[in-house]
């Protein structure tokens, strides 16, 4: 499970989805705030949010989520301008955790963040739904990171900075030439500067975050599992496969193959394009790419060539294979390899151990996201 964002590379350009797409880029003159894909339009109300999280960027070294009712902000004041614009606006909770108000100028800081930087290393979100739950997990991780006093230096966002630069092979000096980099910012992210490194900012810190977590964790490892991943890996499987959508379809299949041998060659010359080839690879590229069960390959592994498998569940619906070849793993080798399976059973089990860390922060967090009704009961109580 991957609970941060990818720093590093190139960032998200202008015609990249999704992001903050404006009708004008001069931040006093904007109009309109529109998200591209499935998420909608944004009210002109979240205008004025938008502008507010700029501000409260300037105020802040670094990013963290909003007070608790009845805690008291340490607010560094900038001047009076500033002052009196975040008080023009109360903060507007819209939801929270571990009985902490989350505001929506945290939320809509994330969801910049990820417009900017997207989401790398984790599956991108299909729907607006999906999007939602991934900042809310960004809000939880960023007030751990709160909570656990993870500090983030400039220097460390200088680093950062200088990655991306360095990627889009920019010819000017940032530290030298402020100008040149606030134009190639905003150009590249319509942004402030100060918007820009606090997002940084909060990608380091929920970074140092995971590594803290994995740090933490040191499972143990057997024998026994270190020499099953040698398997895995030095077993090798080619079959030709047929996919289905349902059990049902494939066991139809599996049927007529084992009734007349000569019905898989039949059919291959009506749907050659149905008959898939994976290639000569390992146990545990067809288990952790084509998602073949454990069972399953280790069962074809026994079956002579030529051979039909049983009907058994894959990445999409069910596959029926037949055995091209095999090849099994030298055990006496083992001893060679040893130390490096310990490794990345560790390393695995470690990530993993992240996972069910989150699992449970998010249990024990108990979030609650207000209803529009939950919302409009809130206002007319303050």
């Amino acid at each position: 499970m991957v609970i941060g964002l990818k720093i590093g590379g190139r960032i998200l350009k202008r015609d990249s989805a999704p992001r903050f797409l404006y009708q004008e880029r001069n931040y006093s003159n904007i109009n309109e705030i529109y998200l591209n894909g499935d998420c909608g339009k944004i009210s002109s109300k979240s205008l004025r949010m938008y502008k507010k999280i700029v501000v409260i960027a300037v105020l802040f070294a670094m990013f963290s989520l909003g007070i608790a009712q009845g805690q008291e902000a340490n607010i560094p004041v900038a001047n009076n301008k500033v002052s009196e614009d975040l008080k023009k606006d109360e903060p507007k909770y819209i939801g929270s955790f571990f009985d902490v108000q989350v505001t929506d100028a945290n939320y809509f800081f994330i969801s910049s963040v990820v417009d900017v930087f997207g989401i790398k290393g984790a599956p991108k979100p299909s729907t607006a739904e999906e999007r939602e739950k991934y900042i809310w997990d960004q809000l939880l991780l960023s007030y751990e990171a709160f909570r656990r006093n993870v500090a983030v230096s400039q220097e460390e966002i200088d680093v950062e900075v200088r990655k991306i630069l360095t990627e889009d092979k920019v010819t000017f000096d940032w530290k030298k030439d402020a100008q040149a980099y606030e134009k190639w910012v905003k150009e590249r992210t319509n942004e402030p500067v100060i918007l820009f490194e606090n997002q940084l900012r909060h990608l380091v810190q929920v970074q140092k975050l995971n590594e803290q977590i994995l740090t933490s964790l040191q499972p143990k490892v057997s024998e026994h599992e270190a020499f099953q991943e040698f398997l895995n890996e030095h077993n090798s499987l080619s079959v030709e496969l047929v996919e289905f959508k349902n059990k049902k379809d494939a066991l139809t299949f599996y049927a007529k193959v084992k009734s007349n041998l000569n019905f898989w060659d039949e059919e291959k010359n009506k749907k050659i394009k149905e008959f898939r080839r994976p290639g000569f690879v390992s146990l545990e590229f067809l288990m952790d790419i084509w998602k073949f069960s454990k069972k399953a390959v280790y069962q074809m592994m026994k079956q002579k060539i030529g051979a039909i498998s049983q009907p058994f569940p894959i990445y999409k619906g069910y596959g029926v294979c037949k055995i091209l070849e095999t090849r099994l793993a030298n055990a006496s080798e083992f001893k060679k390899f040893k130390d490096s399976y310990y490794g990345q059973i560790r390393t695995r089990k470690k990530y993993e151990g992240v996972g069910v860390w989150f699992g449970n922060l998010k249990k024990q967090a108990n979030i609650k996201i207000y209803s529009k009704d939950e919302l409009s009961a809130r206002k007319q109580q303050s």
